[in-house]
């Protein structure tokens, strides 16, 4: 059975702290300043925030919480719900792609025969997204050997999905996922192509990934990674106030999709990935003016179209 959605906030808390609280799913902390811990339910991002003092993200679910490690897959449970992370260093893995690959073959693995079987989310950071050539780029091969991991476990359906390149970091890619015991619904936005059904032009392998999933308990909605994208081209190049205008526009258009209520609120946390950080005074007013209820949380991320110079993604709760 599968409980209410798990409950996204930003907090500025110690990790410990939260790891403590009774229904604590997943703790995600950013930037390279972050205290660490062995907990299976920690995760530290790379990714530098523009706020200080950060905050961090946390998941809680209703119902006790029990968390381990099986191989290099970090997990927790509780509630219907399931949290797995993989780190795995690219060096090690022979390149991006077969990383990769590697990645997603031990989460399809880990999942088979669990309760919680059905992957909603996905989060990939990978350093140098934009890196390369053709289809040379890091992001193109990616998209690949992801599709080469996840072999069937996607075959119902693909999950949402971010995928943001961490500049300057260790040289590890990162995944990690929210999967239930029951399916989410599928949600496309009319605005663009399925990411899926993107044309050669983007690489070998068209990115694997929805617009949104509603959760099971229809109570809240995963959002992916958003742009300024008009059916499959990037629109309003070097602009960025025209390209956050274009961003929420999508965001809006995958509430309608959805059935979800209009308009985003304290209710939605939101996460802004900026590619520039001279840009992050400029997101930040966007915010405040269309979006001042909005827990929000900006970081310095890499967008996978170099052309794109911000993303966001988060949730929205009904």
């Amino acid at each position: 059975m599968v409980c209410r959605a798990p409950r996204v906030s930003y907090r500025n808390v110690d990790a410990a702290q939260a790891l403590a609280e009774p229904g604590m799913l997943a703790v995600i902390g950013f930037g390279a300043g972050r205290e660490e811990t062995d907990d299976p339910r920690w995760l530290r991002l790379p990714l530098e925030p523009f706020d200080a003092p950060a905050p961090l993200e946390c998941w809680e679910v209703d119902g006790p919480v029990g968390c381990g490690q099986t191989g290099d897959i970090r997990w927790s449970r509780g509630g219907g719900w399931l949290f797995a992370s993989v780190s795995l260093d690219e060096s090690a893995s022979g390149g991006i792609e077969t990383c990769a690959a590697e990645a997603y073959r031990q989460l399809a693995q880990f999942l088979v025969g669990q309760d919680e079987s059905q992957v909603l989310r996905v989060w990939n950071y990978l350093p140098d997204i934009n890196q390369g050539d053709g289809d040379g780029e890091r992001y193109k091969r990616f998209c690949s050997g992801r599709a080469r991991g996840m072999g069937a476990a996607f075959v119902g359906g693909f999950p949402a999905a971010t995928a943001i390149g961490s500049p300057g970091c260790n040289g590890r890619l990162q995944v990690y996922l929210l999967a239930s015991s029951q399916p989410g619904a599928r949600v496309e936005n009319p605005r663009q192509v399925s990411a899926w059904r993107y044309p050669r032009q983007y690489g070998p392998t068209p990115p694997s990934f929805a617009r949104a999933v509603r959760l099971p308990a229809g109570d809240a909605l995963a959002i992916s990674g958003t742009a300024a994208v008009i059916g499959h081209a990037s629109a309003h190049q070097g602009d960025l106030p025209a390209q956050l205008a274009e961003t929420l526009a999508n965001l809006e258009a995958l509430l309608a999709a959805a059935g979800m209520p209009a308009g985003f609120d304290t209710h939605s946390p939101l996460k802004a990935y900026v590619r520039r950080p001279g840009d992050a005074r400029a997101v930040r007013d966007f915010f405040r003016q269309h979006l001042p209820a909005v827990p929000a949380l900006l970081l310095h991320g890499e967008v996978c179209r170099r052309e794109l110079l911000v993303e966001v993604d988060g949730w929205r709760y009904a």
